[in-house]
């Protein structure tokens, strides 16, 4: 008999643990999209009520088939974005911001009884990562330094990939710190290469192109390399000395010209 009783106390709090109040509901959303919180009731009575709270905080009720929102409550951050389905009682939020994140409990209030808890996470949207040209870095002769930047809005991740392998990456939390990651290649690397910036449900890809982007900077000498310098000042050198040789041999043939025509041969 007692172990009967140790049984049924056990398969009973398994039975909450799965289908009780303990079991919290994960959502998450990308801000600006609209997110549906399901009461998990196919049908409420006409007598029954519901209420729906926002971090312990009141901000819907239904009461016989009608739709009240506390739009004040919860620093008015609401107002006109909640929705009720008055058949199941379930709660639409519209427009969504990252300042919607957090604990909702949905509560029938003539069992008084907790029927679904949802923790939800709003997402800010991501930007586009760019790829440009690093000039402050010194490469090689044969290597291109790269760097791929992005506004961070908060737990994401900037990751350089070769095909689809990972190559580096970088993560923050914090979104007052703007995300750079560099990255080398060579001149003439024919791989595919592309910057990713992620959240744990959306992405924004930007590709490589090396040839557009791995060139020499026309504004600044210092994004070659050091002997690409070196070439260019010799070649700057033998064009002077080109020239003053042409300018030599050209007022040699003028004097020595100048010379025959006033020898005394000529005079006679």
């Amino acid at each position: 008999m007692f172990f009967m009783f140790i049984y049924y106390f056990l398969f009973s709090w398994n039975l909450a643990g799965v289908f009780g109040v303990d079991s919290v509901k994960s959502v998450s959303v990308t801000e600006g999209e609209s997110v549906r919180l399901n009461s998990d009731l196919t049908e409420i009575q006409r007598d029954d009520e519901m209420t729906w709270k926002f971090n312990n905080i009141m901000i819907a009720k239904l009461k016989d088939s009608k739709s009240r929102f506390y739009e004040d409550n919860a620093e008015g951050r609401f107002r006109d974005r909640l929705k009720l389905n008055d058949q199941t009682g379930s709660l639409i939020i519209t427009n969504t911001s990252t300042t919607d994140s957090g604990e909702y409990t949905v509560i029938g209030t003539s069992t008084d009884s907790t029927l679904n808890i949802f923790r939800l996470t709003v997402y800010a949207n991501l930007s586009v990562p760019v790829i440009s040209r690093d000039c402050s870095s010194s490469s090689s002769s044969s290597n291109c330094s790269l760097l791929c930047s992005a506004v961070n809005v908060g737990d994401v991740t900037l990751s350089w990939y070769k095909g689809n392998s990972l190559l580096s990456s970088i993560s923050e939390s914090n979104i007052s710190i703007s995300l750079s990651l560099p990255l080398e290649v060579e001149y003439q690397d024919k791989n595919s290469y592309s910057c990713v910036i992620n959240n744990p449900i959306r992405n924004q890809i930007t590709h490589l192109n090396i040839t557009q982007l791995c060139h020499m900077c026309p504004d600044c000498f210092h994004c070659g390399s050091t002997e690409a310098v070196i070439r260019l000042a010799l070649s700057v050198l033998v064009g002077v000395a080109a020239v003053a040789v042409m300018v030599y041999d050209i007022r040699s043939r003028s004097f020595q010209q100048k010379r025959e025509q006033t020898s005394p041969s000529n005079n006679e």
